[in-house]
């Protein structure tokens, strides 16, 4: 066991954050922890690292040796990213840690010291901090290639870098880390990452077989390394075995059972308490309505399963727009004197929703601008004389940071109609004080819900949006992905969101070097497994006692070989282990599985 909490509670002033967490990480565990915006999970995660204190309960911490990834790239003002590189959580800091608790040791003279061997460490760290001083140089400029930035970024300073280049240097930090880290913490790792980062980050995660603990929206990365989810809800933590989309299926079995039981008991209740009130009635002289109230009061009681609020989305569809809504030629576009983009091939028709995906910096955003003409081009472009645009952009230009929502919304509907602002703010789980508060003082997943707000707002038969489910939680971005499918016009998104990808659009778009390609199906399909998913499982190892082939796998098992078994797995090896040919080490490793989907004939 590495860390263990059991009860915690939080509040700040009269607002209870939390009030049971209960969380226990072992080794090799892969954690994804979940909940609305708001629920506490950052200020849970905190407290597990140490750097905030609970009100109440049991924290056991079993390893120093602990990496962590904030949410938001920490102050990092007047620091280059070789400062970054090299503070708290780095490699070299765990030496200087170590080399100051021995410090402290030997300072205080005790006699229970055992000098040989604390001044025999002390000789080793020294030389390994001398050694490392250039051996870390190297690592940390490995570290920055692996995630895709150059050496040459070292000497710059963090706040000249991009929002996403601040994040690759975090993660980088992490690789530089991630050898000495028994634990690693990170909160949404995937903001601001483009879909080849976050792969990547997928991949690495499953071969560190570091125990991780990851706060994410990112429904597509939580089924990919997860092996256990952890929901935050009502201030209290609860467990499902699996990723994300086994904890969809379980909860809402969860929430059937618990509404059942609930059913049961309030109709048990309901009875006997009809009863003794009938007893009471009848027999006013006898105190057998009295035994009856004993028995109710004995009955366990059952709560309700939590009903959570959820935003209400529905978009307006105009009148439809004719069979071709965009069409480009030749299309290209220059910035600055830079070609972004060329030789763009589209020939949009109604009804299709296109998602475009691509690294950071491709021109994605660009792409769209240029379709819908907000920014000139070269080449032949023609929209349909019907196409009524509505456009979402992810830097929302269209809010004035200096209005409240309501003020903002009251200049779309008039504004002698305050009660249908409010109603309407109220669907997207705006209310009071952030109704009223200026809009430059909103989270990003509150001038998000403006923003659509807003859209809801137009007919559009034609809708753009760039990165719709940036900031939005789960519950949002499902809501979001409802009213987009239910939607009868064409659609045209930029989204590094793959989930988003697979559940709302039919055909995808790649943006590289330049130029374009678009693909029929889903993201998933795109890349190349378009029957199977990719999901990882907790493997027990087993050590191969004596050789046999794998007929079902058409693999060959050489004596004293490890190999890792899933549960799903279990069936092509079971005839090996009951034979004597395999034996269990006791060992545990995750392990990337494929599982084939349903096809359309067996759902």
């Amino acid at each position: 066991m590495l860390l263990r909490a059991e009860s915690l509670t939080k509040s700040f002033g009269p607002v209870k954050v939390l009030t049971k967490a209960d969380l226990q990480i072992n080794k090799g565990d892969s954690i994804g922890l979940i909940g609305v915006n708001g629920a506490g999970k950052s200020t849970f995660l905190k407290i597990l690292l140490g750097e905030d204190r609970c009100d109440t309960g049991e924290l056991i911490v079993n390893t120093q040796r602990i990496g962590y990834l904030p949410q938001f790239p920490e102050d990092a003002k007047g620091l280059t990213v070789r400062d970054v590189l090299g503070r708290p959580y780095g490699h070299i800091e765990n030496i200087k840690r170590r080399m100051r608790e021995l410090d402290d040791i030997m300072a205080s003279g005790r006699d229970d010291i055992d000098w040989n061997t604390v001044t025999t460490e002390y000789a080793r760290l020294e030389s390994q901090l001398s050694k490392n001083a250039s051996d870390d140089e190297k690592m940390q400029i490995s570290a920055l290639e692996t995630v895709g930035l150059s050496q040459g970024i070292m000497d710059r300073d963090m706040d000249t870098l991009s929002g996403g280049e601040r994040t690759k240097v975090m993660l980088s930090r992490i690789v530089v880390q991630a050898e000495d880290c028994d634990l690693l913490f990170l909160d949404e790792p995937t903001s601001h990452l483009d879909i080849d980062t976050v792969e990547w980050l997928e991949d690495f995660l499953l071969d560190s077989h570091t125990a991780c603990v990851v706060i994410s929206h990112d429904r597509y990365f939580l089924d990919k390394m997860a092996t256990r989810t952890v929901e935050i809800s009502n201030g209290k933590t609860r467990e499902y075995k699996g990723n994300y989309s086994a904890f969809i299926m379980k909860k809402m079995l969860d929430l059937d059972r618990m509404q059942k039981e609930y059913d049961k008991y309030v109709t048990q209740k309901k009875r006997q308490e009809e009863i003794a009130e009938k007893l009471h009635h009848d027999q006013w002289f006898l105190t057998t309505h009295k035994t009856r109230q004993k028995l109710i009061e004995k009955m366990e009681e059952k709560e309700a399963p939590e009903k959570n609020k959820e935003i209400t989305v529905r978009i307006q569809s105009a009148p439809k727009s004719g069979k071709n809504v965009i069409t480009a030629k030749g299309l290209s576009v220059s910035l600055g004197g830079r070609t972004i983009l060329s030789d763009i091939e589209l020939d949009i028709h109604k009804g299709e929703k296109i998602g475009i995906f691509g690294a950071n910096g491709e021109g994605k955003s660009t792409l769209i601008k240029a379709l819908i003409g907000e920014i000139p081009s070269e080449g032949e472009l023609w929209i349909a004389p019907g196409a009524k645009i509505g456009y979402f952009c992810q830097n929302h230009e269209n809010l004035d940071l200096n209005l409240t929502p309501e003020e903002q919304i009251l200049q779309v509907i008039g504004k002698d109609r305050r009660a249908e602002a409010r109603k309407l703010l109220a669907r997207m789980l705006l209310f009071d004080e952030e109704v009223d508060k200026q809009m430059r003082y909103l989270s990003g997943g509150e001038r998000v819900r403006v923003s659509l707000t807003l859209l809801l707002l137009q007919e559009t038969n034609v809708l753009v949006l760039d990165e719709p489910t940036n900031y939005l939680d789960i519950p949002a971005r499902h809501a979001l992905e409802e009213a987009l499918n239910e939607y009868n016009g064409t659609i045209l998104t930029v989204t590094h969101d793959r989930y988003f990808l697979d559940t709302v659009c039919n055909k995808v778009c790649e943006v590289r070097d330049g130029h374009i390609k678009l693909t029929t199906g889903t993201y998933s399909a795109t890349k190349g497994r378009p029957n199977t998913t990719e999901i990882v499982m907790d493997a027990d190892e087993y050590r191969v006692i004596s050789p046999f082939t794998n007929w079902a796998l058409g693999k060959k098992f050489a004596k004293g070989d490890r190999v890792l078994v899933a549960p799903t797995e279990m069936k092509n090896y079971e005839w090996a282990i009951s034979q004597g040919k395999l034996k269990k080490t006791g060992g545990r490793q995750r392990k990337k599985i494929a599982v084939e989907k349903p096809s359309d004939e067996t759902k």
